[in-house]
């Protein structure tokens, strides 16, 4: 069985999509996927198995995107296209069966309206996929002792990052006497370039003794890195995603970004909302006594509960 499953150019969509993915394997273990995604994240399924081929797309003027990726799957039949982008390409290729997603973008949470293009109840969650070479990185980069708090605070868009002050008094109150994580270890992660640097140093100047990890991972050791932490607790970003998708707990942080559409999903996954609209809350608005005391709580549950 040959199945195309295109999805979103965007690290966070993408590892929603995951899920779509994990389904599809268990249900048809012999199938092979080729999976065409955008450049940024295509190493949420660099380890994926059942991966026959990755396809990178390189958003072109006047969706010629679609032309070229087209160009490369146009002599294959297909038994399944699945298309999350909403575009035309499904109908345009030979195949068994296809699944589009409908555009635009309506109430509820993202994952819900990918499990409705194949039919799928309830949602499956998304998974994390990464190799022994990353599991060895990450045991290297945190070897056993205390735990570890992993702190996220850049994100695509400045107005999503919750004030590296309040991460750092966050830091104390988790880790500090009495904390939820006493005596815990702080890594710092982030993605490559120089605007995640800028947003990340303010906390790694303020915590010289933290595990500064920030441009320096690819997705599967961030993957790898993550699954070894005790709690992560980060902005509305593609990182949060892929934390809670290894199934740490995680903290996602939102005030002017629906939760409703895009809180982190996994087993210990919690949003934690600026007070003001829903979607509209201004960052600032999140105190860090009111995350330590979400954070404390969510540890506080049993592995097996579900957020």
């Amino acid at each position: 069985m040959r199945v195309l499953f295109i999805t979103s150019t965007r690290i966070g969509d993408a590892v929603l999509s995951t899920g779509l993915l994990d389904h599809l394997m268990r249900a048809h273990p012999a199938a092979r996927f080729t999976i065409a995604c955008g450049r940024v994240a295509e190493g949420v399924f660099a380890r994926m198995p059942q991966l026959d081929r990755l396809i990178p797309i390189d958003k072109k003027p006047h969706g010629r995107h679609w032309l070229g990726l087209w160009a490369q799957v146009a002599l294959t039949r297909w038994d399944l296209v699945v298309d999350l982008r909403g575009s035309a390409i499904a109908w345009l290729l030979p195949a068994r069966r296809r699944a589009v997603m409908r555009g635009g973008r309506r109430p509820g949470h993202r994952l819900l309206h990918l499990a409705q293009t194949l039919g799928i109840s309830p949602a499956p969650r998304p998974v994390a996929w990464f190799g022994a070479a990353e599991a060895a990185r990450a045991a290297t980069l945190l070897p056993p002792g205390p735990p570890v708090l992993a702190l996220g605070p850049t994100a695509n868009w400045v107005r999503k990052v919750w004030p590296a002050d309040r991460f750092l008094a966050l830091a104390g109150l988790l880790t500090g006497p009495g904390g939820a994580l006493e005596g815990a270890r702080i890594a710092v992660l982030g993605g490559p370039g120089a605007q995640e640097r800028a947003m990340a140093q303010p906390v790694l100047d303020a915590l010289p003794g933290a595990i500064d990890l920030v441009g320096r991972l690819d997705l599967p050791e961030a993957a790898a890195v993550l699954a070894r932490c005790a709690l992560f607790v980060g902005n509305d970003s593609g990182l949060m995603h892929l934390s809670a998708a290894t199934g740490c707990a995680t903290i996602g942080l939102f005030g002017p970004t629906p939760a409703s559409e895009y809180a982190p999903i996994g087993a210990r996954a919690l949003a934690v909302l600026a007070k003001g609209p829903a979607g509209a809350a201004p960052m600032g608005a999140l105190t860090a006594k009111h995350v330590a005391e979400q954070a404390a709580a969510l540890l506080a549950r049993p592995e097996a509960v579900a957020a």
